[in-house]
């Protein structure tokens, strides 16, 4: 269910995307009087083909939802009739020719400002940037951010939830320098903090480690009750049950379960007098983890699990941000300058050698993305289709012959020159550019399948 899931909205996706493209090249070139012949979304057979009273276009809808394309007249491709060579895309100038072009990718940009605008006013929910946890010795607690703080600010921006967090995060890595975060504690005071992200890397940032990378955990504060123990294992030895709360080691309070996991893996071997609080009584257990060696080193483990936060307590810190129409517009606007500008930066450390060719996707992670965006309501799926219409429109103005990049650098080549390229350049380049896409698509099909199988 799941996977004809992802798959229907992949193939929406896909065709609305394709289609804003599309309708960018068709509207401008009609405008530009420039004759279109057909507007087709979906390659193959045509399902449904139809006309519009007065106008001479023919439109269709094809059998494969995977593309589109816009036929204009041009003598490159058939015979004209001299009465309307005056319109064929070819007898046109190098500056309309290239503003038929660059409307494709542009519509695509336009497009995400729609959507990032529809979203901000639908509303996007969220959790509130609470610090349930703080890893020792991490960036989050070098900086001296503790558990119960909430983010209110980075970078000089407002971040309701970790998600705007995370975008901030992710942009500021690649400077690699620091980030000036604020932060409210419990009782409502506010103060600043310097978080280094030196440390950090891109892979991190886009293979989902974000918060483990600077040590902090989302959500309510994790406290340090067991859920269940293990049969045989040290816990369940000592006498500890399910329900038990953890409040001192050795004579040491703890406060939470990160600060209990880590008492006990430094102590592999060594008895540790816990006093737990069970029905209302105080007890003190002797305890003694045992020694497991992994890639990490020795430490110890008790066998015990934490209980997760209640459902109440995780609504409780859920947010929705929403815009009026006209507030809404301008943080569409700041969110797709950010995007294009975060997809380009990130691809030039690509091409750099500074982020890994792991993070390209192809039609099997996009598909998985789609469905798990769809889930999560119109204003996710919205996102969605905002972020990948950016990568698209990116995408196609690479100067990579057969892309809309690629003809404008055949223009620019037109400009020195004076004369546009001969057919057997144009020839070679098409071909180059075939190999490069079929590569670049081979690829990117080979992470979704590493990603897939594992």
């Amino acid at each position: 269910m799941a996977f004809l899931q992802s798959v229907v909205f992949f193939v929406v996706a896909i065709g609305v995307l394709v289609t804003a493209h599309e309708f960018g090249h068709f509207w401008v070139a009609r405008r530009l009087g420039v004759k279109v012949l057909r507007f087709s979304i979906g390659f193959g057979h045509a399902w449904l083909v139809w006309h519009r009273r007065g106008d001479e276009t023919e439109y269709a809808l094809g059998a494969i939802p995977l593309g589109g394309y816009v036929k204009m007249l041009d003598e490159s491709e058939g015979e004209v009739a001299p009465e309307e060579r005056a319109r064929a895309f070819n007898r046109q100038s190098l500056g309309i020719r290239s503003a038929v072009v660059v409307a494709g990718p542009l519509f695509n940009f336009v497009f995400a400002v729609l959507a990032f605008w529809l979203m901000f006013m639908i509303g996007v929910s969220g959790l509130r940037a609470t610090v349930g946890g703080v890893t020792p010795d991490s960036p989050a607690a070098r900086a001296g951010i503790l558990e119960g703080d909430q983010v209110v600010a980075a970078a000089g921006r407002r971040t309701p939830t970790w998600d705007d967090v995370v975008q901030v995060l992710v942009a500021k890595v690649m400077d690699g320098g620091v980030v000036t975060l604020v932060l409210r504690d419990a009782s409502g005071g506010r103060r600043e903090v310097a978080l280094k992200l030196g440390g950090l890397t891109l892979d991190d940032m886009t293979e989902g480690r974000v918060f483990s990378a600077i040590g902090v955990r989302p959500g309510p504060p994790l406290a340090p009750i067991i859920d269940s123990v293990v049969p045989g294992s040290p816990a369940q030895a000592s006498g500890m049950r399910a329900g038990d709360r953890v409040l001192a080691a050795d004579g040491r309070s703890i406060a939470d379960w990160p600060a209990w996991v880590a008492y006990v893996r430094a102590r592999p071997g060594i008895t540790i007098a816990t006093r737990v609080e069970r029905d209302g009584k105080r007890l003190v257990l002797s305890l003694t983890p045992e020694r497991v060696v992994d890639e990490s080193g020795a430490h110890g483990r008790i066998g015990a699990s934490v209980r997760r936060p209640s459902a109440e307590s995780l609504k409780a810190l859920a947010v929705t941000v929403r815009y009026g129409p006209l507030d809404a517009f301008g943080h569409a606007l700041r969110q797709t300058a950010d995007a294009t500008t975060l997809t380009l930066r990130f691809l030039w450390k690509m091409v750099r050698g500074q982020a890994s060719i792991k993070n390209l996707s192809g039609p099997i992670s996009i598909a998985q993305y789609a469905g798990i965006s769809a889930q999560g309501g119109l204003a996710r799926f919205l996102w969605f289709l905002a972020i990948v219409s950016v990568s698209l429109g990116i995408l196609n103005l690479l100067p990579i012959p057969l892309l809309d990049g690629g003809h404008l650098l055949y223009y620019a080549a037109e400009l020195v020159r004076g004369r546009p390229l001969s057919e057997h350049t144009r020839l070679i380049g098409q071909r180059l550019g075939i190999a490069f896409l079929v590569g670049l698509m081979g690829l990117a099909f080979y992470n979704d399948l590493a990603r897939l199988f594992g």
